[in-house]
């Protein structure tokens, strides 16, 4: 092998861990989020439920939209979770390759916003009802 061969599979190699430390650090980050709305349903779902022992008369929320609002949050949570998993076990598939030639993945981020969007328009709903 020469020296010129041998200096590019050396670059190839470092920026396939670069593209692998990064792919650790975005699934870190979908961790914490993930964590952040499941947590964050969690809560709604106890205030639910602490609405209900205290006494309110279930009229004044017929849907039970805090129990629905916060089931949502924990379902998103799982769910970009999930998807944030698959998307790594993948990126990593990819990099093993030895022909590895980066191709544009669906975006995580972008499913998640619209389905924050929809549990928000729902949240707007339910106050106004």
């Amino acid at each position: 092998m020469t020296e010129r061969a041998a200096a590019t599979n050396v670059a190839t190699e470092l920026a396939k861990e670069r593209n692998r430390a990064a792919a650790d650090r975005t699934l870190m980050a979908w961790i914490r989020t993930a964590l952040s709305l499941i947590g964050f349903g969690f809560g709604i779902g106890k205030l639910h439920a602490y609405l209900e022992q205290s006494g309110q008369p279930p009229s004044l929320d017929p849907i039970r939209s805090s129990l629905i609002f916060g089931e949502s949050f924990i379902f998103l949570g799982m769910i970009g979770l999930l998807a944030a998993v698959v998307q790594h076990v993948r990126i990593l598939n990819r990099l093993a390759r030895p022909d590895f030639a980066y191709t544009a993945m669906r975006p995580i981020a972008v499913t998640v916003a619209g389905a924050l969007i929809a549990i928000g328009i729902f949240g707007f709903i339910a106050i106004l009802l």
